[in-house]
């Protein structure tokens, strides 16, 4: 299997072509893949292929380390979509590509940055069957209530918004995180985005992904948080401060993102033949 490793604000992930892929991505092969110390280590697989629509660059599906499959990954995309660029998959800067999510727009601003229009945010999906149109809900998790915004932006997002960096930094988000992830009112798991604001365009954040736990960065959840932030009264674009570095998230009126930021390749590598004979006695 021969991938290139991009990342995103610390948000890795391989990126690899299914014609070249020669065993099918089961759940326990990706977790193999992904692992440290034994795997190449990543926050997980983008899988490209021909689209099945018609109007398409390409199709994109998106592997957690855990196995599952998410519907869509904001720092993922962006890593996706410079890959087709450099790779000849399309001459032009701007183009559409195929998700589980639906379709994602996006517009190429430098060999390094592009801008990925998401679509309109939800407040109200089935990953929150018991919410109102406003999103708003409180639960309990790690003996601690949350109150908290439901936001479906292509996957669920839990923005909880707290009132200051300080606390927003002694959050252990592995001892709250997974609670939360699979909390009955979130049939289909949830991601999480606590956050701080910094002002009217402004916020600080920390993501717990579904499926990956704490990581540097998430597009997605960046997202949640910033419209969540844009509902209680902040102004669009929102730069969302992460742990691995800055995202600009614009909210339109309607909930229209344009999720804004960098991403860049790492290396290239082939799976040893003994890695990948380990692979076929993997289920």
């Amino acid at each position: 299997m021969d991938f290139e490793k991009w990342q995103a604000l610390g948000n890795d992930y391989l990126i690899v072509e299914a014609s070249r892929l020669r065993f099918e991505l089961t759940p326990g092969r990706i977790r193999a893949i992904c692992a440290g110390h034994t795997g190449v280590h990543a926050d997980g697989i983008l899988l490209l292929s021909a689209p099945d629509e018609p109007g398409h660059v390409a199709r994109l599906r998106i592997f957690n380390p855990d196995g599952s499959e998410a519907e869509l990954s904001g720092n993922g995309a962006r890593e996706a979509v410079l890959y087709l660029r450099r790779h000849g998959w399309s001459a032009e800067d701007t183009f559409t590509i195929q998700t589980p999510a639906g379709a994602i727009r996006p517009r190429i601003t430098s060999p390094t940055e592009c801008t990925v229009e998401m679509g309109e945010a939800r407040l109200q999906s089935d990953d929150y069957p018991s919410g109102g149109p406003d999103g708003i809900g409180e639960l309990s998790a790690g003996g601690r209530a949350w109150r908290f915004r439901h936001v479906q932006v292509g996957n669920p997002q839990c923005a909880i918004r707290v009132d200051d960096t300080a606390e927003l930094a002694g959050i252990e988000l592995a001892r709250y995180g997974p609670e939360i992830e699979h909390h009955p009112m979130f049939p289909h798991r949830t991601n999480v985005s606590w956050y701080a604001s910094l002002g009217p365009t402004r916020i600080r954040a920390r993501i717990f992904e579904r499926g990956v736990g704490e990581t540097s960065a998430s597009g997605t959840g960046a997202t949640g948080a910033a419209v969540a932030h844009c509902l209680d009264g902040g102004d669009s674009p929102v730069t969302v401060v992460l742990d691995g570095g800055e995202l600009e998230v614009g909210v339109g009126d309607d909930l229209h993102i344009n999720l804004s930021g960098w991403a860049v390749p790492v290396f290239r590598g082939t799976l040893a033949d003994d890695f990948v004979k380990e692979l076929h006695a993997t289920q």
